[in-house]
């Protein structure tokens, strides 16, 4: 049936109903023995009461609304016609009673208020039942065809959902609508005691969390499907631990900003990932100053195509800036990212451009067609032990890519430059680090005689981003192991790329120009807990089935990322996640100067690259501090924010 026909077949039958429940609420009002005027009377104005309540369903726009997905939204627009027309015709009602002496043909227009008000009730209920019925049709016949596909023979898994809150509702619904996804709920656990005891969606909600081990063995539960739409990486790692000790895999559902109009993408359900267990508290952003900052705006994004340049993208497109110019020296990686935006986000004007920011002339050009009022500069050289076999290239990128952008940015007047840096620029023991806090330097510098707002935003390792730790375990542990750790006291902070591209975003719409930024990465992680988790989550035994050994460490590393400066120097911002460091900048024709040397000496030996940049960056090949070895300790003496002694070039 045809689009139209099937409107029109839905029209005649709303209008058949409506006059069908007219004549039963005047057969109702007098007890089946209607008076032979009143029934005369009802005969007689059957089609305009018909009309009159179309006309309000057509002006509610029920009419448009599919019957197969009627919901509570469109049981409530049904409501508010019926009761529309209803309150019209008795205001009809009561005005022709009085009138009747002036104008006696106003006796065949009134309708007694009884029969108006069975006349609504009866209406609401045939209107929303009929649509009821074509949904329920509908499911059913879904729930066969997808009952009979590949997976027919497949038995369905008992499982256990933990948290009846409104996610949990979201997929106990979905779970019954996808029965080719083969879940069997047999409970829900909840540690809110009001819920215990009650059935909902027609699944008991058994007990509390702590009984779980119980629940399981008397439900013969296989799998426990985790139903937190957000909560904290300690509770999951509690649960995780839980379902270990009862023998269960653990499964999650995606996070709350993928649960859309209270659905579920139940093909998003996952096993616990490492991110799951390191989870933190959303980040609570200022959405309004990001916007003023960026909506209608030219923003140019340097290393779009990496994994923080490309997430910052995809944020900054949440914003409707003006046009976003993704520079990029990596052709796949900037097709990649334009590809996805041109899909996600086809409002927003998109200009990809493959360049080196080290290209001064190629940059100028950007920079000057499309004149960017924001610039995020991403791109960088960021593998320490590469960057150690290659010092050269590590300052021409690190370095002097970002005086090449900043300086065109300080010239053609960009409103805003913020620059993305690491914590391994504090006490630096590495190329990588030492370069880019040489670039911190100089676009402090830069700032203190410049219009623009130059800032940096510091923050530690990114979770899953390419050439991070976590696909390296995860691709040794694919192999059978071992898994290597440089070190048994290893220890590194880390953030999610979504939660890092909104500090940074954030970051953006703060400072006067010339501060550091600093991101709360929250608690270090020991690489070692790291890798077991990682071979848990694998199902596997740690040191056990994957073997994990120590390597010792890698040239340039150190044990324990420092992320700020003094605490005298670190301050609060309105952002309760971001610290600024107030830093004294360096002279910057004396910087200028040492970077003129450092140049010289790029394509030279190693050794005189590191000279150089020590001249620059005195506190490079520092050492920081060896953590103790044995007991963990507590949160209560962990700081969260370690801190980095004033620089030498600073109090200069």
């Amino acid at each position: 049936m045809s689009k139209v026909a099937s409107k029109a077949l839905q029209a005649v039958l709303d209008v058949a109903l409506l006059a069908i429940v007219f004549m039963v609420a005047c057969g109702l009002r007098f007890d089946w023995n209607v008076p032979r005027e009143v029934l005369e009377r009802c005969f007689l104005l059957l089609p305009y009461v018909v009309a009159i309540k179309y006309l309000f369903l057509y002006r509610f726009d029920v009419p448009r609304f599919a019957w197969r997905y009627v919901g509570l939204r469109e049981v409530t627009r049904i409501f508010y016609a019926l009761s529309s027309a209803s309150a019209f015709l008795l205001l009809v009602r009561f005005v022709a009673v009085p009138m009747r002496k002036h104008a006696r043909w106003l006796d065949e227009t009134w309708i007694p208020t009884g029969i108006i008000l069975i006349d609504f009730i009866l209406a609401f209920c045939a209107i929303v039942g009929i649509r009821a019925l074509r949904r329920v049709h509908s499911e059913r016949r879904r729930r066969a065809f997808l009952s009979s596909g590949p997976s027919s023979e497949v038995e369905a898994v008992p499982t256990l959902l933990i948290g009846a809150g409104q996610a949990g509702l979201a997929v106990a619904r979905d779970i019954y609508r996808h029965p080719n996804l083969r879940i069997k709920p047999v409970g829900f656990l909840d540690d809110d005691r009001l819920k215990v005891g009650t059935i909902l969606h027609g699944i008991p909600v058994l007990a509390g969390t702590a009984s779980l081990a119980e629940v399981v063995k008397t439900t013969g539960a296989k799998q426990v499907l985790i139903t937190f739409a957000a909560t904290s990486g300690k509770q999951i790692r509690d649960l995780v631990d839980l379902c270990d000790r009862a023998s269960v895999k653990a499964k999650i559902i995606p996070g709350l900003h993928e649960i859309v109009g209270g659905h579920v993408n139940l093909s998003r359900v996952r096993d616990i990932a490492i991110e799951d267990l390191l989870r933190r508290e959303p980040v609570a952003l200022d959405g309004e100053a990001i916007s003023d900052a960026i909506r209608g705006r030219t923003v140019l994004v340097t290393g779009a195509g990496g994994s923080i340049g490309s997430e910052l993208c995809r944020q900054i497109c949440r914003f409707s800036p003006k046009r976003l110019v993704l520079v990029e020296q990596a052709e796949n990686a900037l097709f990649e990212i334009h590809r996805e935006l041109l899909r996600t986000v086809p409002e927003v004007d998109l200009i990809p451009v493959i360049g080196d920011i080290t290209d001064d002339r190629r940059m100028r050009a950007t920079f000057t067609k499309h004149a960017p009022e924001i610039v995020l500069h991403a791109a960088a050289h960021k593998h320490v032990p590469m960057m150690e076999y290659n010092p050269g290239e590590a300052i021409k990128n690190n370095v002097f890519g970002t005086q090449t952008v900043a300086d065109i940015s300080d010239e053609l007047g960009v409103e805003r430059f913020v620059m993305i840096s690491t914590d391994k620029a504090v006490n630096p023991t590495s190329i990588m680090g030492a370069s880019k806090r040489a670039a911190e330097l100089y676009i402090q510098a830069l700032s203190a005689r410049s219009k623009t707002k130059f800032v940096a935003v510091r923050f530690g390792n990114v979770l899953g981003s390419a050439g991070s730790v976590i696909p390296l375990f995860q691709e040794q542990i694919a192999r059978g192991g071992p898994l290597t750790v440089t070190h048994p006291e290893m220890r590194r902070y880390f953030m999610t790329i979504p939660e890092a591209s909104q500090l940074v975003l954030q970051a953006a719409t703060m400072g006067d120009g010339g501060e550091i930024f600093i991101l709360d990465m929250g608690e270090p992680v020991r690489i070692v807990d790291l890798a077991r988790d990682l071979v848990k989550l694998s199902g596997l035994r740690p040191d056990e089935d994957i073997e994990i050994q120590f390597t010792g460490m890698r040239p340039g590393e150190k044990l324990f990322e420092e992320l700020s400066v003094a605490n005298e120097n670190a301050n609060k911002t309105r952002h309760a996640k971001i610290f600024v460091g107030n830093l004294s900048p360096v002279s910057l024709p004396r910087l200028l100067d040492q970077l003129a040397q450092l140049a010289r000496e790029a394509d030279g030996e190693p050794e005189a690259v590191r000279a150089r940049l020590a001249a620059i960056v005195p506190e490079f090949g520092a050492t920081s501090e060896p953590l103790p070895s044995g007991p963990e300790p507590s949160e209560a003496s962990r700081p969260s924010l370690r801190p980095m002694p004033v620089l030498a070039a600073e109090r200069g």
